[in-house]
């Protein structure tokens, strides 16, 4: 560890139940159907069909999986019925879950006083869907070569109101790396705002994307570690260096991620959450191949907690 944690802050994710003997979870972000949700990146080609929610909540019985991260931007709805709707529906799957804000930027840096209030406002939502953890967006790639000392600060503003919300409604908040600051600047916002509600989404391909190396901020990050986003990702040949998906996802463990020494720090450090699969930017070797990377993602990490 390049720092020395506060003593308030997370030492592992919340408790769900389990013992601190059991085997890391593994589970799946929905931001891997984003193509089927309608998001469609310009360098990408529209499905042959799109996936409403329950839909989509269907097509994953055969998974067997242990949690499913939930992007909220993808829901089709927030009022009381429907979350108590879909927290039956991940009750009766026996789901571990996060309830995923912010797509696609977040705060803006702390700039966004109206992404700010909406993102209070869902803080109960997350907690009807029966989600102790909540990942949110502090910024985004649109921000990140603006400088990085005032976004800190305002950050630190707003999360410092965020955490004694959250706190009310027994939710702990993820700030996640969004290809924007480095395992550094995110430690220095949880020194900053120094509380147990406020804790890290660890995006293991992010961290790639901004030349931090995942294993080293798993290092230094892992005591805070709340959720995962685990991408494995491959450079892609034609494309430039300095755009976002020069580094593309491929399956878990076909790419250039430690994802073995990634696990192997996190079950160190007793985490009790989940394993999320994420994919955003399929490598061309896998175009249009969202459910094979994901199940063959599953598997490896299957694999690799089994190995533990």
């Amino acid at each position: 560890m390049n720092s020395t944690p506060a003593s308030s802050l997370p030492k592992h994710s919340p408790s769900t139940g389990a013992s601190f003997e059991t085997r890391l979870k593994v589970g799946i972000d929905s931001y891997c159907y984003h193509r089927f949700f309608g998001e469609v990146y310009p360098t990408q080609t529209p499905p042959p069909s799109q996936l409403s929610f329950e839909t989509f909540l269907e097509r994953i019985e055969d998974f067997g999986i242990d949690g499913l991260s939930i992007e909220s931007c993808f829901l089709p709805r927030f009022d009381k019925g429907y979350l108590e709707h879909l927290k039956a529906r991940l009750d009766y799957a026996h789901l571990d879950r996060v309830y995923a804000w912010g797509h696609p930027d977040g705060l803006e840096g702390g700039s966004n006083q109206e992404a700010f209030t909406q993102m209070l406002e869902h803080i109960p939502y997350a907690a009807q869907i029966g989600a102790n953890v909540m990942r949110i967006v502090g910024s985004s790639l649109r921000f990140r070569f603006e400088p990085h000392a005032p976004q800190l600060e305002k950050l630190t503003v707003m999360l410092r109101e965020a955490v004694r919300v959250a706190a009310d409604h027994n939710v702990h908040l993820a700030i996640e790396n969004h290809i924007d600051y480095n395992s550094q600047e995110i430690l220095e916002l949880l020194h900053r705002v120094d509380s147990p509600f406020l804790g890290v989404n660890f995006d293991s391909g992010n961290f790639v994307r901004v030349l931090d190396d995942p294993v080293e901020a798993m290092e230094r990050l892992a005591p805070y570690v709340l959720a995962t986003h685990i991408k494995d990702l491959r450079p892609v040949k034609n494309v430039p260096a300095n755009a976002w998906h020069f580094f593309s996802c491929v399956p878990t463990g076909q790419g250039v991620v430690r994802n073995e020494e990634l696990a192997g720090i996190l079950q160190a450090h007793h985490y009790q959450g989940f394993l999320a699969v994420e994919v955003d930017h399929l490598h061309p070797d896998f175009e249009g191949e969202e459910e094979r990377v994901v199940r063959e993602s599953i598997r490896t990490l299957r694999a690799i907690t089994l190995a533990l």
